[in-house]
C-alpha cells in the first residue's frame, strides 16, 4: 500500500503544476540502443578482472566476496527469456541531486519490462528506512508523478552510515519481510561504499539480497574511466552558471561591485571549475591547485588583491570571484589545522569541560591548548566567527562542515584590509565594496536538464539490467556520453575498484576515493590558458536558463569539462 501522508502529497502536487511541470512528465527519456529491446533481451559481456585503486591487500581482506569481478556491458540479443518476479528495494541517500527521481523510474520500467509482476518498494528517508522497515510500494501512479522532475521528496533522503553488524541484521529482517532480493543504493561515493559493505555483508551470510549502486553527485567526484560523470553534475552546473551570468550582467552594468561567489563542492573543485568555463569570470580559485602550489592564505589575498588593483588602475572597481566551497581544506596551513582539529574533537565531543563551557571563548581556549603549536597559532588568528564555524557540528564522518564556514567572508575581510593598507601607502587608488554568495541548495534540486534525465532513466534502468544477471557490488554504468544517447554503452563496474583506505573518525576505513581535479588535464588547461585574459578583460558569458525544448545543439549539451575529457580520450592523448 501506498503510504497515505505521501500519496496526499502526491496528490496535491498534482493539482498545483506548472506549465513546465506538465510539459516535463510528458518527456520520454532516451535509453541506449542496447537497452531500448528490454531486459529480457540482453546479453552481458565480461570484461577483465578488477582490483581497488590503492591498497589492494586491505581492500581485498575486508571485500573477499566481491573483490576482483570483472567489469561489464550490455548489448542486445537476438532472442529473449523470460524472467521472475522479482521485489526490489531503492534508497535515496545523501544529498539531491537533479534526476533522481528518474533513476527510480527507470528501475520500474525496467522491473516492470521483466515482469510485470514484479514490485518496487522505495525506503523512506535514505538508508534508515531499511534499518527502521519504512517503505512505499510504488505503483504506475505513484511513479508519474515525479518523472523528470528534481529533488528527492518521492521517498526522502538522509545520510545514515551502513556499517555495524546490528544494521545489517536490520536491513536483512526487513528485505526478507518484503520477499526483497536486491537493493539499489542510489547515491555519491560516501553512499555507495555503503553499498559496497552492505553487498559484501550479504554475499558473506549466503543472503541471496544483491546489492547495486548508482553514481549520484553534483560535485562530480564519483568517477573514473568507466563512469565519465556522476549524475546530476550537469544540471547542477547549469544552473550555477546561470546565476553567475547573471551576476556578471549585473557587474557589467553597476560597475561598482566585486562579487565572491563561493560554489558548492566539499572535497573537489569540478564545480566551480566547470561554472567558470561556462561564464569566464575575472577570478577563479581551484583548490587543488592551491594545495598543489602549497599556497598560504595570505598567498591567495594576495594574488586576489593584485587583480582587484590592476583592474581599478583601469577604472575597473568590480568584477566576479569563483571560491569552492572545499578551498578551506587544501589551504595548507588550513589544512593541518582542520585535520588536528578533527582529531581533537572526536575526544572533544565527549569532554565535559568542553560540552559544558559557556562561552564561545572558553570553547576557543580549551581548542587552542588541544591543537599543536603551529596549528594552535593558526586558529587563534582567524576571525570569531570562522572559529566559531570551525566547531559547528561535525558531518557523519567525524569532520568540519566546510559548507557552514564562509570563505568568501574570510576572504572579502582580509582583502579589504590588505587593499586599506594599500591605499594608506598610495598603492591603491580604487574602490573597494563586495558582495558575497553561496550557490549550492540552488542547484540540488532543479529541473533535471535533458542529459541528465536521459542519463539517470538509463542508470536506472541499467541497474535493473545488472541485478537480472545476478551481480552484486556494483555500479551501475553508462559510458560515451558526448554521443548520442542511443551510442551511449550500458554496463557496470565493481564498487571495490574505486576503493582506498582513508582515515575517518580517527580510524582506517574503506572507502571509495573521490576524484579531483587534475591539473594536467584539459579541463584545468582551458582555466590555466584564459585566466590572464579574462581577469583584466571582460569575457563574461550569459548562458541562460537550462533549455529543455528545441534543437538538440541547445537542449542536450553536455558539460565543458565532460567534453573536454572525452575529446582528449578520444585523441588518445
Amino acid at each position: 500500500m501506498v503510504n497515505e501522508v505521501l500519496k496526499k502529497e502526491r496528490d496535491y502536487k498534482m493539482t498545483k503544476l506548472s506549465p513546465l511541470q506538465i510539459e516535463r512528465l510528458k518527456y520520454q527519456p532516451k535509453l541506449p540502443s542496447s537497452l531500448k529491446g528490454g531486459i529480457n533481451s540482453l546479453e552481458m559481456v565480461e570484461g577483465s578482472a578488477t582490483q581497488s585503486v590503492a591498497d589492494q591487500e586491505e581492500i581485498r581482506n575486508l571485500f573477499p566476496n566481491t573483490y576482483g569481478k570483472p567489469t561489464v556491458t550490455f548489448k542486445s540479443s537476438s532472442f529473449s527469456k523470460s524472467s521472475e518476479a522479482r521485489n526490489v528495494g531503492v534508497i535515496l541517500s545523501g544529498g539531491q541531486a537533479p534526476g533522481g527521481h528518474n533513476v527510480i523510474a527507470g528501475l520500474y520500467d525496467a522491473l516492470k519490462n521483466s515482469n510485470p509482476n514484479s514490485k518496487l518498494y522505495g525506503f523512506l528517508g535514505g538508508p534508515s528506512g531499511i534499518i527502521d522497515g519504512k517503505y512505499v510500494e510504488f505503483d504506475d501512479e505513484f511513479i508519474n508523478a515525479y518523472r523528470n522532475t528534481g529533488g528527492f521528496d518521492i521517498i526522502g533522503s538522509g545520510r545514515t552510515k551502513l556499517e555495524t553488524e546490528d544494521q545489517f541484521q536490520e536491513s536483512l529482517k526487513v528485505c526478507q519481510k518484503l520477499g526483497i532480493s536486491a537493493v539499489v543504493i542510489i547515491g555519491g561515493d560516501d553512499s555507495n561504499t555503503n553499498a559496497a559493505l552492505l553487498a559484501e555483508w550479504f554475499t558473506n551470510h549466503n543472503t541471496g539480497i544483491q546489492v547495486i549502486g548508482c553514481p549520484k553527485t553534483i560535485d562530480g567526484d564519483l568517477k573514473n574511466d568507466q563512469i565519465e560523470i556522476s549524475f546530476g553534475f550537469d544540471t547542477a552546473t547549469k544552473t550555477y552558471a546561470e546565476l553567475i551570468g547573471n551576476i556578471e550582467r549585473d557587474a557589467n552594468s553597476a560597475k561598482k561591485y566585486w562579487h565572491f561567489v563561493k560554489i558548492m563542492g566539499r572535497s573537489a573543485s569540478h564545480v566551480a571549475l566547470e561554472a567558470a568555463l561556462q561564464t569566464q569570470p575575472n577570478i577563479t580559485l581551484i583548490s587543488e591547485e592551491v594545495e598543489a602550489k602549497q599556497m598560504s592564505l595570505d598567498s591567495i589575498v594576495s594574488y586576489m588583491t593584485d587583480i582587484i588593483v590592476k583592474r581599478a588602475a583601469m577604472g575597473k572597481n568590480f568584477g566576479i570571484a569563483i571560491v569552492p566551497e572545499g578551498l578551506i581544506e587544501f589551504i595548507p596551513e588550513m589544512k593541518s589545522m582542520i585535520a588536528n582539529l578533527n582529531d581533537i574533537m572526536a575526544e572533544l565531543e565527549t569532554d565535559p569541560s568542553f560540552m559544558n563551557a559557556t562561552s564561545m571563548h572558553d570553547k576557543f581556549a580549551i581548542v587552542e591548548k588541544r591543537l599543536d603549536d603551529v596549528n594552535a597559532s593558526v586558529y587563534s588568528s582567524l576571525p570569531v566567527g570562522i572559529k566559531a564555524q570551525l566547531l559547528a557540528d561535525r558531518d557523519p564522518h567525524g569532520n568540519v562542515q566546510v559548507s557552514k564556514i564562509e570563505t568568501e567572508k574570510l576572504l572579502i575581510e582580509m582583502i579589504s584590509n590588505k587593499l586599506s593598507e594599500l591605499k594608506s601607502r598610495g598603492e591603491y587608488i580604487g574602490k573597494f565594496s563586495a558582495q558575497s554568495h553561496f550557490f549550492g541548495y540552488e542547484g540540488r534540486c532543479a529541473f533535471p536538464s535533458n542529459f541528465d534525465a536521459d542519463y539517470c532513466y538509463s542508470l536506472g534502468y541499467n541497474a535493473y539490467a545488472l541485478i537480472s544477471n545476478g551481480l552484486s557490488g556494483y555500479l551501475s554504468s553508462v559510458k560515451n556520453l558526448t554521443a548520442s544517447a542511443d551510442q551511449w554503452i550500458a554496463g557496470g563496474v565493481p564498487l571495490t575498484m574505486m576503493m582506498n583506505m582513508e582515515k575517518r573518525h580517527g580510524a582506517m576505513k574503506p572507502v571509495i576515493k573521490k576524484a579531483l581535479v587534475e591539473l594536467d588535464g584539459p579541463v584545468f588547461k582551458q582555466l590555466a590558458d584564459n585566466r590572464e585574459d579574462w581577469a583584466m578583460n571582460d569575457r563574461y558569458l550569459f548562458p541562460g536558463a537550462v533549455q529543455y525544448f528545441g534543437p538538440s545543439s541547445v537542449c542536450d549539451i553536455t558539460t565543458v569539462t565532460l567534453r573536454l575529457e572525452q575529446s582528449k580520450q578520444l585523441a588518445g592523448v
